[in-house]
């Protein structure tokens, strides 16, 4: 009963959300587009979840995710004003970024065998349900400014603030591109089995790839702020969302726990977290 509820709950908090920040901007029969483009979020990844839940696999998780906010910016474009520059910058940055980490992720997984994320809920319908449901949420969250302005009654210029927010994405991406790429290449050799990467972004940051994928969608919501007014200002709420998920929940206290099972009582491994940043690019060596 209880996952139940989270399941009503986690949907709730999502739609509701699409439905405040959307209601001054593009509707379509009588529905904030926003609202729409949150239930398509959420019935793309239920869907999804049918043949996962029955397989037992999460293999195609991350590609559903991808597809899922491609279509979420496609839909907001086609049930809205036609777009600007502003409007077609942010799509491209959300289209961009989601192939992108949806394709890295997914072969990394196939590489893999498996995503070990799942090893103890794929077997509970339930459980699995719900992480599922809360890459919709995700998505509905963290494209929340970007679906604002695309769903926006008024189409502004290009001006400063789309020229801070253009250039804090172009920088975050690369961030986390360099990052992913990194990481991918050092896994890739035999020789670095079972270590830890302190090597590139790594030495800067123990997770820099996250400090990228903060900055970026901290970019958007600031290309978005000319066109925000009234209920729509809650959209900030993406940027806020990112960060608290990777700094707080499930991004880095995951991996730090599975890092110190992993390395904990390795003097090199207590000497890289000691000396360097755990989230903003510092100088090698620096202590944290």
């Amino acid at each position: 009963m209880r996952q139940l509820i989270t399941l009503i709950v986690v949907a709730g908090v999502g739609v509701g959300l699409s439905w405040l920040i959307g209601m001054e901007g593009a509707q379509w029969q009588a529905l904030p587009v926003t609202f729409v483009c949150a239930l398509l979020a959420f019935a793309i990844n239920w869907m999804a979840a049918i043949p996962a839940i029955a397989l037992r696999t999460e293999a195609f998780f991350d590609l559903a995710g991808a597809l899922t906010y491609l279509c979420v910016v496609a839909s907001a474009l086609a049930l809205s004003a036609p777009a600007g520059v502003r409007e077609l910058a942010i799509a491209a940055m959300v289209a961009i970024w989601a192939v992108r980490l949806g394709g890295m992720l997914f072969t990394r997984i196939r590489r893999a065998g498996e995503d070990k994320r799942f090893r103890d809920i794929r077997g509970n319908p339930l459980r699995f349900l719900g992480v599922w449901n809360m890459q919709a949420l995700w998505v509905v969250m963290t494209s929340a400014c970007a679906v604002t302005v695309l769903t926006s009654s008024e189409r502004e210029p290009v001006d400063a603030f789309f020229y801070a927010g253009a250039a804090m994405w172009v920088v975050g991406f690369l961030i986390e591109v360099v990052a992913d790429a990194q990481k991918n290449a050092f896994r890739a050799r035999p020789e670095n089995k079972g270590r830890f990467i302190t090597t590139g972004l790594w030495a800067w940051s123990q997770h820099p790839n996250y400090f990228g994928e903060i900055l970026l969608w901290t970019g958007i919501a600031v290309a978005a702020v000319p066109v925000l007014q009234g209920w729509s200002w809650f959209a900030l709420i993406s940027p806020v969302f990112v960060a608290l998920l990777l700094l707080r929940v499930s991004g880095i206290p995951t991996l730090d726990r599975l890092a110190k099972k992993r390395w904990g009582s390795d003097p090199g491994y207590q000497d890289y977290v000691r000396r360097t940043s755990k989230l903003l690019l510092l100088p090698p060596g620096r202590p944290a």
